[in-house]
């Protein structure tokens, strides 16, 4: 088992006034040579950096040497006032234990996969006679054979789609299913085989669940030569109709296989993952690459720097990437890494079976590398590329706001409800990188002494909220989460309403601006108001005035956009889902002898405990649940 040791209150502890390089030496005596973690804090406790050694105090003795670091670690040396240490049984269990908390501290110095994300499978469902076939993100839990990933859900819906033109699977849930009493419109366009009325018999449909599953391992042509042998003996008994609807889902399965015709032939699965630097700014390519087909790829953008290495960048993108997925039998690297059997080992104890990771220098390997080189270098530029004109637009924002400085952090917050009812509020970032939907937030609003429809009530809750989160989270605003600037979706009441907010928070000095819609409501004529200052304008074709109209917009789409989903869900809710102790097949039970959810609320007591699998303390819960106060 790991242990964690704090040395602060040693000898060489902090309060004997020592920083830096004297600092990092004092904690060499209490060391050892076991393998481990360590973590640099800095005098405010705040953690600098992280990171593994097979050798905790040879490791920590390279930073006790007054020179001969990167600028980077020299800073970071220089930062350092305590020291935390973990020991370990293995160098493979630190090299988990220090991705893992790199994920989670976010240190400054450490390269960082900012935009990690999870990925789609596809799920053949197989707790059904008749197997759903659906898009599935998230832990592995539903009992079937899970297919992936997939780099996003268009590669997933691509698949599904030919799925069911070549296989005509189902795809609807097992409510809708159970509830048909004649095909869907899917039967129509010739996309399911209309199981749910009988169609096609359980034997049959089992055979084409079985053809989808050997096309998604990679046999699609022995699907099709099968195919082709089905149609031929159709033929030959004279069942033309039959033969005819084979015919065409062969047709359907060539189009898909010569719109696969990049997808490599000597490589089952793997992941290829290429590496490009440049500036201090680095891109990550991912391709997907399962039973001979390429799933898609995706990009990534890892915090680096100037001075790092493209070995510590790729191992760190490594260790965090993989932290929370499953890897692939092959990994194909750009770039060699320094610890590459440490990480082939941690990956293998991760996946319960061998992991290799290869440099390929010659052969389809090489090329499949060299073309996703390619798509990291350009997927670079092109965010370097907007990334400039992002930064130019941020200064023109400071410039005609009056800012003191160019903002990073920009927050645009908007609210959405008809009426006041499913209330919600949004709020949006931008930055020099563009729109952070990875930072976007969503606000329920809670207030049950609102009066509906009023916008000032929703906006204080709002921003209430989000300033005491940030208050307690960062109250020295440090690790860069409190905006530079708010953006206000209104005129100069909402301005003065959100400078109360500010000043009783505590916060007057927050950067903030209302833009209202001015006459005619139209884009182009907005006026922009600042607390104590009269409304201005900025000219039609300004870019900033283009940029503040992009920004609220996007507000207003996220805003509007989670109010619909709300306003759904509540739609969709049932009386019954409040009832404790009934839970989904009571809930059917209730609903098939009564109808409804109303019938159920007026019935009796002894109507109540007739219902199958409804006891007679539930039935007397059920009733007291309605007529409570009745």
């Amino acid at each position: 088992m790991s242990q964690e040791n704090d040395i602060e209150e040693s000898e060489a502890a902090p309060a004997s006034g020592l920083s830096g390089h004297a600092l990092i030496a004092s904690y060499l005596p209490l060391l050892d040579s076991s393998p481990g973690v360590y973590r640099m804090l800095d005098s405010e406790s705040r953690v600098l950096y992280v990171g593994k050694a097979r050798n905790l105090k040879a490791r920590v003795s390279n930073y006790a040497r007054p020179s001969g670091h990167s600028g980077r670690i020299a800073r970071m040396i220089r930062e350092t006032a305590r020291m935390m240490f973990l020991t370990t049984r293995t160098e493979t269990e630190a090299l988990l234990l220090e991705q893992n908390l790199i994920k989670q501290l976010k240190p400054r110095y450490n390269v960082l996969l900012r935009d990690d994300k999870s990925f789609p499978d596809i799920l053949v469902a197989k707790d059904h006679a008749f197997p759903q076939i659906r898009k599935h993100r998230g832990a592995r839990k539903p009992k079937g054979a899970y297919y992936g990933p997939f780099a996003s859900a268009g590669a997933v819906n691509r698949t599904l789609n030919q799925l069911q033109r070549v296989f005509l699977l189902r795809n609807c849930t097992d409510s809708v299913f159970e509830g048909r009493s004649r095909p869907c419109l899917l039967y129509q366009i010739k996309r399911c085989s209309a199981p749910c009325v009988g169609y096609i018999s359980e034997a049959d449909y089992a055979a084409t669940v079985a053809d989808a599953e050997r096309f998604l391992q990679g046999r699609s042509t022995d699907v099709q030569e099968k195919l082709a042998a089905e149609m031929q003996v159709a033929s030959d008994e004279m069942e033309f109709e039959r033969a005819a609807a084979l015919r065409d889902r062969i047709k359907a399965l060539t189009q898909v296989q010569s719109s696969q015709g990049i997808n490599p032939r000597s490589t089952a699965e793997a992941d290829i993952v290429a590496l490009h630097m440049e500036g201090g700014q680095a891109c990550v390519q991912v391709f997907f690459i399962r039973a001979n087909q390429n799933w898609g790829n995706q990009d990534f953008y890892p915090r680096a720097g100037v001075d790092v290495s493209e070995a510590e960048v790729l191992e760190a993108f490594l260790g965090q990437f993989y932290d929370t997925k499953e890897p692939p039998r092959q990994i194909l690297l750009s770039h060699g890494i320094e610890n590459a059997d440490l990480m082939e080992e941690a990956l293998s104890e991760k996946a319960g079976r061998k992991v290799e990771l290869l440099v390929p220098q010659r052969g389809e390997k090489a090329e499949l590398i060299a073309s996703a080189a390619r798509n990291a270098r350009e997927s670079l530029g092109r965010r370097m590329a907007e990334s400039a004109t992002q930064t130019k637009l941020l200064k023109g924002l400071a410039e005609a706001f009056g800012l003191e400085k160019t903002p990073e952090r920009v927050e645009v917050y908007d609210n959405s409800h008809i009426q006041g009812t499913n209330a919600v509020g949004g709020m949006i970032v931008a930055g020099p990188e563009g729109f952070l939907k990875s930072q976007y937030r969503k606000f329920n609003i809670k207030g049950e002494d609102l009066v509906p429809g009023d916008d000032f009530g929703m906006m204080k809750e709002v921003l209430t909220r989000r300033l005491k989160r940030l208050l307690k989270e960062d109250p020295d605003r440090q690790n860069g989460m409190w905006p530079d600037l708010l953006l206000i979706d209104g005129g100069a009441g909402q301005v003065s309403a959100v400078q109360q907010i500010l000043d009783e928070m505590g916060v007057p000095d927050l950067p903030m601006v209302g833009v209202a819609k001015g006459v005619d409501r139209d884009h182009g004529k907005e006026e922009f108001h600042r607390p104590g200052q009269r409304p201005f304008a900025l000219k039609m074709n300004d870019p900033v005035l283009y940029f503040v109209q992009r920004m609220r917009d996007e507000a207003h789409r996220f805003a509007i956009g989670t109010h619909r989903a709300k306003r759904a869900k509540s739609n969709m809710a049932n009386p019954l889902d409040e009832v404790p102790g009934v839970g989904a097949t009571r809930k059917r039970a209730l609903l098939a002898h009564f109808g409804s959810a109303k019938a159920v609320s007026r019935a009796g007591l002894q109507d109540l405990k007739a219902v199958d699998g409804i006891s007679d303390s539930l039935a007397e819960a059920i009733y007291d649940h309605f007529h409570a106060g009745s």
